[in-house]
């Protein structure tokens, strides 16, 4: 591996070349990034996926829904549609893609939309929805659009500052970019990160002045959620247990059910993994499924007994706190 990196390093060099280009092109004003007149927040990573930027919106909703109608655009990743869809009672994870579907189940009263075009997608939002906010989903590298708050997240062990372009690293884009963040975000830490070291990342982050850096980590539920009765973490031992997932980083979840002694085989597949009838047969050969919240609205109704384990983000400190007042001031400047 480490052979293949450096080997593919020159290909990184142009990538990472054509992507600065690209920036300087919208930060000079060459090409245009579009400002809207409703609120706009962005949540995004510099990476390849497995930051927690899903669980990360679903928070930023939580925090905004009572107070403001809020809308999702999504682009819908490895979706079966094309164009603008307004997610509906009838809408399935095959027209949304599996992330904004799960947004769309949690969430009532929240308008989830996808649309390779953000452009296109805020547009009608505002004109046919007009919700008081729009929360972007994975578009910190969309620069057609200048959005009002930019949250940007990065995991600790993976942080974007230590990390190179692809293919012999894992960024999309150019670690200068998060200059543009107001939020950095460390997520996936041990809860018992200790200030010292919450110094030494923020060190290596270098935030430009009046950008916060928080620290979150993934706090798993201990309600197990399936199609049969709701069931606790510990129902699972002494079962055989089969862990299926397809995320981009799975080894968060399979540490937390070693920890919690559960004894389990683990089936990985790739992220955003669309299940064939000959896996699918598999799996239902298997006495209990376990698989994450994003992988179940995949599989839902097509397994005879599977559940899901949701994960949340919690703050270290007083980040909890910081991040909800940042909400409410950005909010505050278009009231």
């Amino acid at each position: 591996m480490w052979l293949l990196k450096k080997l593919l390093f020159p290909v990184s060099l142009v990538y990472g070349l054509v992507v600065y280009v690209r920036n300087r092109l919208f930060d000079t004003g060459v090409v245009k990034s579009r400002v809207y007149k409703t609120p706009i927040i962005t949540v995004g990573n510099l990476s390849l996926g497995g930051t927690g930027k899903t669980p990360m919106v679903e928070l930023l909703i939580s925090l905004l829904q009572d107070d403001f109608e809020v809308a999702v655009l999504s682009r819908g990743y490895k979706r079966k549609s094309s164009g603008f869809v307004l997610a509906t009672s009838k809408s399935t994870v095959e027209q949304l893609g599996d992330e904004p579907f799960q947004i769309h189940k949690k969430f009532s009263k929240v308008s989830v939309a996808v649309d390779a075009t953000r452009r296109n997608g805020i547009e009608v939002l505002e004109r046919d929805i007009k919700p008081d906010v729009i929360l972007l989903d994975d578009a910190f590298q969309h620069r057609k659009v200048k959005p009002g708050l930019s949250v940007l997240v990065t995991a600790y062990g993976k942080l974007y500052s230590d990390d190179w372009c692809l293919p012999s690293g894992t960024l999309r884009d150019n670690k200068r970019e998060a200059r543009r963040a107001d939020l950095i975000i460390v997520t996936k830490c041990k809860a018992s990160l200790t200030n010292s070291e919450q110094d030494s990342i923020t060190k290596r982050l270098k935030p430009i002045k009046g950008q916060r850096v928080l620290f979150s980590y993934l706090s798993y539920a201990q309600e197990i959620i399936g199609q049969g009765p709701v069931m606790q973490l510990n129902d699972f031992k002494n079962k055989k247990v089969t862990l299926a997932t397809g995320i981009a980083d799975p080894k968060p979840l399979v540490s937390f059910l070693t920890e919690n002694r559960i004894d389990f085989e683990h089936l990985p597949f790739k992220d955003h993994h669309f299940f064939t009838a000959n896996e699918l047969k598999m799996l239902n050969s298997k006495e209990l499924i376990l698989t994450t919240e994003k992988d179940y609205m995949r599989l839902v109704g097509r397994l005879k007994n599977c559940y899901y384990i949701s994960i949340s983000h919690k703050f270290i400190g007083d980040g909890h706190e910081l991040l909800k007042d940042s909400l409410v001031d950005f909010m505050r400047r278009y009231s």
